[in-house]
């Protein structure tokens, strides 16, 4: 009678594998992947999405379709995406202030730490401390001693409030005890071109102004990041040049509905890790100024928390309002 028990739960506990296994391997995806990108065709988001998703589609073998939702900063993309079915085809896309720096800038019920979950970073770029060519500085130690000379007579130039380029120029002042007015503007480009044009001192610039850099139309200051970077190896970040915490990276992730299996979490990661090995990859995001940078999603969470920390004291403090 023992013999007969134990046979049973024995194939019990077999069928109960082989059940566990079929589960396991579900497959997905069964059809095309929609990614909601929160900024328009042509920028930085979007142009590393459609790298991504054209790279993901071979090794999916599922149309990736990216949809953009411009507006309030990637807020209108992370709400669609928070209203979608868990089921593994709605993702969003987004530098990571979507999460980090909007909560504390906007009014809104929308809340990415809460209501979505973190896949994975798909890159990052550096900020670049950059200026009009006829400043008489060379270096952040200048920039800062003229600026202190001056309070208040300096200008920067921004992508806009709230924006990390704006953010990081942020940083940079309260690292260096400056006074410095900020001037924002509608989009990295024409901050950029006024400051080419002389209206404007300076600019935290995401990576857009390599080429002007190389030609001589401004001046490379040095790098708003805690490294070096690689496409100026030579040029001292600005916490080398003598002031801490003037350091913020634009990094850039993918999230989840909550409720998203953790099992399509997961292969959603490693297929994100795999094709940022590409060559083809990391040679198309060099030409955005940008590197490819993957984290799993604890890693990534980690990177949130701690980000959202800096952004939130520093927007609080600086008392930054987006109107």
């Amino acid at each position: 009678m023992r013999q007969h028990l134990t046979r049973a739960v024995t194939a019990f506990a077999l069928g109960l594998g082989i059940f566990g296994a079929v589960q396991a391997e579900t497959p997905w995806p069964t059809k095309p992947i929609r990614i909601v990108v929160g900024f328009a065709p042509g920028g930085s988001t979007d142009v590393m999405a459609r790298i991504l998703a054209q790279q993901m589609t071979e090794s999916l073998g599922q149309t990736i379709v990216i949809d953009n939702k411009p507006g309030a900063s990637g807020n209108i993309a992370a709400a669609e995406v928070i209203r979608a079915a868990p089921d593994g085809q709605t993702f969003l896309i987004a530098p990571t202030s979507v999460e980090t720096a909007n909560p504390s800038l906007f009014k809104s019920s929308i809340l990415p730490s809460r209501d979505l979950t973190p896949v994975g970073t798909i890159g990052r770029t550096q900020m670049y401390l950059v200026a009009k060519p006829q400043l008489p500085v060379n270096n952040a130690k200048e920039l800062v001693a003229l600026a202190k000379s001056q309070p208040g007579k300096l200008s920067y130039a921004s992508s806009g409030t709230g924006t990390p380029p704006h953010l990081a120029c942020e940083m940079f002042k309260v690292a260096t005890g400056t006074y410095v007015t900020h001037i924002p503007y509608r989009g990295a480009a024409p901050a950029l071109q006024d400051v080419m044009a002389g209206h404007a001192d300076f600019v935290c610039d995401p990576g857009i102004a390599f080429p002007h850099i190389r030609s001589g139309k401004v001046k490379l200051l040095g790098v708003v990041s805690a490294k070096r970077s690689p496409f100026f190896p030579d040029v001292p970040t600005v916490g080398e040049s003598g002031f801490k915490e003037a350091d913020l990276d634009i990094w850039f992730g993918l999230w989840a509905p909550n409720g998203t299996s953790p099992e399509i979490v997961a292969r959603l990661n490693r297929e994100l890790g795999k094709a940022m090995t590409q060559a083809a990859v990391k040679s198309r995001y060099a030409e955005l100024g940008a590197e490819t940078a993957a984290m799993s999603p604890t890693e990534f969470k980690a990177l949130l928390a701690d980000e959202s920390q800096r952004l939130s004291t520093l927007i609080r403090e600086q008392k930054i309002v987006v109107e």
